[in-house]
């Protein structure tokens, strides 16, 4: 299943349409603006909400939360010891671990279970400037879930990227 992102809509405020590869709109990513956190929702193509995702406060490294009907279900952060600054680690409730490696700020990367490809997230097969690709590989994976952490490690990526060039 493939969905396409337009891309340069990921400052929060901002509202943006992901589509199917038919070119219909299947979720809103809408940035809340005015909230004293990073916040998106996810919602529906009917306005419900999927999930909420916020940066999370008080935390030693930048962490994003991602919750479903008010309960966490996934936290996202940069891998720990990892030489690549493009590796993060999203935990969910159960325990289990997603890793996302990549070049996250090109729009290159994947998110995998145990070695395994769930998700694969890429500019190469579009010809439309500044969109990207999230293809969901496995048939019983989670969508809203993918790109509600592919959402995450780009604002977070981002993030970083602005306070190294001290752009706070």
């Amino acid at each position: 299943m493939r969905f396409l992102v337009r891309d340069r809509l990921l400052g929060i405020g901002e509202d943006y349409w992901i589509e199917d590869e038919h070119g219909d709109k299947v979720f809103l990513v809408d940035g809340k603006a005015m909230r004293l956190r990073d916040t998106f929702e996810l919602k529906d193509r009917d306005g419900h909400v999927l999930v909420d995702i916020h940066r999370k406060m008080f935390a030693l490294r930048d962490t994003m939360v991602i919750e479903r009907g008010g309960e966490a279900l996934a936290t996202v952060r940069r891998k720990r010891l990892s030489l690549l600054r493009n590796h993060f680690r999203v935990t969910l409730v159960d325990g289990t671990e997603l890793d996302v490696s990549g070049r996250i700020l090109d729009r290159e990367f994947v998110v995998e279970y145990d070695g395994e490809v769930l998700a694969v997230i890429s500019r190469r097969w579009l010809h439309v400037r500044e969109t990207y690709g999230v293809d969901v590989v496995r048939e019983d994976a989670d969508p809203a879930l993918l790109i509600a952490v592919t959402v995450c490690v780009i604002h977070l990526a981002e993030t970083e990227r602005e306070h190294d060039r001290g752009e706070d």
